[in-house]
């Protein structure tokens, strides 16, 4: 190769170089440790209410970390449990959201691909931004959001 061809093609590579960092971004991550310290703040919560629940902790696409499943809790919460957590990280808001949403006759929101629409999915958000969510079930919907709630503040 002639030395003007290795110079541009040194330059290519550069700007190559250059521009697939720049398309890069700095993203947080939610980490094991981080997940147990937001289920052990559920689960806290959860025996001071004498709730039988599921906590589930999944990171910001939707895929588990974590479950608890606290004594004598009914096993179906196991899956329902998952699926609030997802639909809170996957579409970046409460799972009640979509509850609210059908309730006041948007019935086209059970056709959401990944969405379970119960209330107790609750997104965690670190630095403005979702990292993950928590999903709780087994009890109300309500007590199931709260528990989800005060698991998800751990995270400032």
């Amino acid at each position: 190769m002639t030395r003007p061809k290795s110079i541009a093609a040194a330059l290519v590579l550069a700007a190559f170089a250059s521009t697939a960092h720049a398309q890069l971004v700095d993203k947080k991550v939610l980490t094991l440790q981080a997940a147990k310290k937001i289920a052990a703040a559920a689960e806290a919560d959860a025996k001071k209410k004498n709730a039988r629940v599921v906590i589930a902790i999944v990171h910001d696409g939707g895929n588990l970390i974590l479950l608890e499943r606290l004594d004598d809790t009914q096993v179906a919460s196991v899956n329902v449990g998952i699926g609030k957590a997802r639909t809170a990280a996957i579409f970046r808001r409460s799972s009640k959201e979509f509850e609210d949403q059908i309730r006041t006759g948007r019935i086209a929101a059970l056709a959401l691909p990944g969405a379970t629409p119960l209330q107790g999915g609750v997104p965690i958000i670190f630095e403005g931004q979702v990292i993950g969510a928590i999903g709780v079930s087994g009890e109300t919907p309500s007590q199931d959001e709260e528990i989800a709630k005060v698991g998800a503040s751990v995270v400032k």
